[in-house]
């Protein structure tokens, strides 16, 4: 990995100084328990936890559908044991905000339908342009979902860090593995895809309008 590219990586692990959504005024508060982790939270602000816990399932929901793809068209290739090991986790990740959505009936976003179409089609187009175009498209959503994770982060620490400590802990830990996977893809050459930064403008534009709409509906 180069220097620069090191730097980069390395920058998305800090907390990002972009736009804070503050956690609305009106929303509930709430006394919960985590049942399957045991874990706890008293008096939440019901509005920004449904949101929170919605749009992460549905980033986790896509990520697993995009690692499907993949996995439909590398899966016999030498790099088809790399892609399943990331997807194992991001199956991880997902079982644990299903039991979330359950345990504060949450309601998944209306749009699961079409990112279940969306993110795969998106794996398996970018796969079929080789691994490195697989591995680009890791990239890309990965860092966006860090970044996402990051803003989350920054805006239970300053709503009250004790209070979301739990969630925070998940919310971590999801956001160093997908780190974790953004770094495979670029030490697998996804920085020799065709078009490689105009590939990753293209897809990271589509998971801030997937965001954005998961957030919302």
């Amino acid at each position: 990995m180069t220097c620069a590219r090191a730097a980069a990586a390395g920058g998305l692990w800090r907390l990002r100084p972009g736009a804070r959504r503050p956690l609305p005024a009106c929303g509930r508060r709430i006394g919960v328990r985590f049942g399957s982790s045991g874990m706890t939270l008293d008096s939440v602000n019901r509005a920004a936890v449904d949101r929170i816990i919605r749009v992460d399932h549905a980033g986790e929901y896509g990520a697993n559908r995009i690692y499907a793809g993949q996995m439909a068209v590398l899966g016999r290739t030498s790099v088809g044991p790399i892609i399943q090991k990331m997807w194992d986790q991001e199956k991880e990740h997902l079982k644990k905000f299903n039991e979330l959505m359950v345990t504060l009936r949450v309601r998944p976003t209306v749009l699961l339908p079409f990112w279940n179409v969306v993110g795969f089609a998106l794996g398996a187009g970018t796969a079929l342009l080789g691994k490195e175009g697989a591995m680009a498209c890791t990239v890309a959503v990965e860092e966006s979902i860090a970044h996402h994770y990051n803003n989350q982060i920054r805006t239970l620490m300053e709503e009250d860090p004790e209070r979301y400590e739990e969630l925070l802990q998940v919310i971590r830990k999801f956001r160093d593995e997908e780190l974790e996977h953004h770094d495979i893809g670029l030490d697998h050459d996804a920085e020799l895809a065709p078009a490689y930064t105009v590939l990753k403008r293209i897809i990271q534009a589509g998971c801030s309008v997937a965001i954005s709409l998961s957030e919302r509906f």
